[in-house]
């Protein structure tokens, strides 16, 4: 039973040490990682891979940056998102693993402010990415969308709605283009398996969000129909964010059934 994990690290380097705590712990077949801030050969590829990863990786200097680690191997590894040829963001990374089961790594634009144009661009993003994802979703093989999506999906999903109505996280529009990608067939494997409110990936490093449970739930795992058929478990390990030095986030995993 295949697990695929994802997990915003902010920072490759200054996480390296619990990532590698929480690869030996939780063992994921594949962990999606994001924000990782570093270009392709700053990757930590020797020391993940002496756990018995292979890597692929979609870097950039200082922001962003996508990878997908795999125990299962790495095929047709596909680098950014279509639809704009002049977007040279790195984002997203798609690969084929354990030979049938097709994985994205994604980081959506944040948005804020949201009178600014980063709010657009992440629209813009997000249509691009529900094109994307309607024809991965027609094909013959299983697929899992896994990120930091940066859309709290309902206000069960934020601790504070109306604080944070405005935000570009909760705005309407981002919701709609969420809810756009469920559309096309996906299913959100944690709203399925945890669908109380208070279920969350991410807290602040202001204000003790972290000791007051102020958190959002906005890393997401969406599963194409031949994905959500096998889905066995979901859940968030809340473990890492309470670490020394911790990211902002922590990971969320599904397990999926092997193939009948």
């Amino acid at each position: 039973m295949p697990t695929i994990a994802t997990w915003n690290v902010n920072s490759i380097k200054a996480r390296l040490p619990a990532v590698l705590r929480w690869l030996e712990r939780a063992r994921p077949d594949v962990a999606l990682l994001q924000e990782i801030k570093t270009v392709d050969d700053g990757f930590p590829e020797q020391e993940i891979g002496d756990l018995g990863y292979a890597c692929a990786v979609h870097g950039q200097k200082t922001y962003n940056g996508v990878a997908i680690l795999s125990r299962l191997g790495l095929e047709d590894v596909t680098r950014g998102l279509p639809g704009d040829d002049g977007d040279d963001q790195a984002r997203y990374i798609e690969a084929v693993v354990g030979g049938t089961l097709r994985v994205a790594s994604i980081y959506l634009p944040n948005g804020n402010p949201a009178d600014s144009p980063k709010f657009p661009y992440k629209l813009a993003w997000m249509e691009r990415l529900r094109a994307h994802a309607a024809g991965l979703a027609r094909l013959d093989e299983p697929v899992v969308l896994g990120g930091d999506y940066n859309v709290c999906p309902t206000d069960g999903d934020v601790y504070d709605p109306a604080g944070w109505r405005d935000d570009a996280l909760c705005r309407p529009d981002s919701r709609e283009r969420f809810r756009a990608l469920l559309h096309l067939g996906y299913t959100d494997a944690i709203a399925v398996r945890h669908p109380r409110p208070g279920v969350y990936t991410f807290w602040d490093y202001q204000g003790g969000a972290w000791q007051k449970d102020n958190g959002l739930r906005i890393d997401h795992l969406l599963l194409s129909p031949l994905a959500a058929d096998r889905l066995e478990d979901a859940g968030v390990d809340r473990a890492p964010r309470g670490e020394p030095k911790a990211s902002d986030h922590t990971p969320a995993w599904v397990r999926l059934r092997e193939e009948a």
